[in-house]
């Protein structure tokens, strides 16, 4: 399919995992990718493999958010997608009774200020053209709670939901639509680490799939491409949950 042909489109994170599939998805459908990433050598390697654009950028710097949607705009002439999907999870954020303050602070600048800053710059190009699309990745922690808690990481993603909602709400109107992506565990290597590092932690994850599994990143890729395209015309504010079935399971298959 050819959804996405000639629209330009910005990835945060786009270096691996998530972010990495989805450019390639994005490019296989006919976009025009930019790679937006901290990590130089990942990012320019993401660029390099779809054909597109590397912007080295702090997504939790304004600045440098403002000049990655400035750059995509001045090269390819429109912002028509908006992947906003860095993220982190680091090992400090842990229980609400051993996560610190710098450890929550960090979280929520990586994971919410970040698509506060990237929705604030990419909705300008957007309203100019009188349409586009923005998918922000939260998390199914979004809309449950966990008893193995990553408390920064779980607001975090609730307040990426709620703003999404609120967005999707604002510009409707606008022929802006805003949506947030709330995957399962993934198979990335931000989990895989989280496996050599705690392998009875992970597995308490991967009990609770009704599917069995963790989702491949090219799963969630395709539903980012589903958003970010006109089949999902009538879609904003929402929750889309790509998730295996946890969060509608009370208990889970034997």
């Amino acid at each position: 399919m050819q959804r996405l042909q000639d629209r330009v489109t910005v990835i945060t994170g786009a270096g691996s995992g998530i972010g990495l599939a989805t450019a390639r998805r994005f490019a296989e459908e006919g976009a025009r990718v930019v790679c937006v990433d901290l990590d130089e050598e990942t990012g320019r390697a993401a660029a390099s493999e779809v054909g597109g654009l590397f912007v080295r950028a702090d997504v939790t710097v304004e600045d440098d958010v403002d000049r990655a949607f400035r750059t995509a705009f001045d090269t390819y002439g429109s912002v028509d997608v908006a992947f906003n999907n860095a993220g982190i999870s680091p090992p400090e954020d842990d229980s609400i009774l051993e996560t610190g303050i710098d450890a929550w602070r960090w979280v929520q600048e990586v994971n919410l200020t970040s698509v506060y800053l990237c929705c604030k710059h990419a909705i300008p190009y957007m309203r100019r053209q009188g349409k586009g699309s923005i998918v922000n990745t939260a998390s199914f922690v979004a809309v449950m709670g966990s008893a193995t808690s990553q408390i920064s990481y779980t607001a975090s993603k609730g307040g990426v939901l709620a703003m999404s909602r609120e967005l999707g709400v604002q510009f409707a109107r606008e022929g802006i639509r805003v949506n947030a992506l709330c995957p399962g565990p993934v198979n990335t290597p931000l989990l895989r680490e989280l496996f050599a590092k705690d392998p009875e932690r992970a597995q308490r994850r991967l009990v609770h799939v009704p599917l069995g599994r963790f989702a491949e990143a090219s799963e969630i890729a395709a539903a980012v491409a589903f958003l970010a395209s006109d089949d999902a015309s009538f879609i904003t504010g929402s929750e889309f949950l790509v998730d295996g079935g946890i969060s509608g399971a009370y208990v889970t298959p034997l």
